[in-house]
């Protein structure tokens, strides 16, 4: 699966961490896709600085990062890694 694919399929994705952990939806749902490479994938948080608060990935629970590591298991029998730019 390339990034193309797994964009195509991030909705999807996105429900399903919806029905896992609400929280975790909210943290991930403003989230770009910026780059899968081998088994990591980078999302990008830049659209959330035009908030006053910005967004720090560091603060994102583990229990959160789990969740989305698992609904993209689900939909696409994918163990990523994730990470951010």
């Amino acid at each position: 699966m390339d990034l193309t694919d797994l964009r195509s399929r991030w909705n999807d994705v996105l429900d399903a961490l919806e029905r896992r952990d609400r929280m975790a939806w909210i943290v991930f749902f403003d989230a770009r896709l910026a780059k899968l490479d081998g088994l990591t994938l980078t999302l990008d948080f830049s659209d959330a600085t035009k908030f006053a608060t910005g967004f720090d990935y560091a603060q994102v629970r583990d229990h959160h990062r789990i969740a989305l590591i698992e609904s993209i298991k689900e939909i696409c029998n994918l163990e990523l890694e994730i990470s951010s730019s």
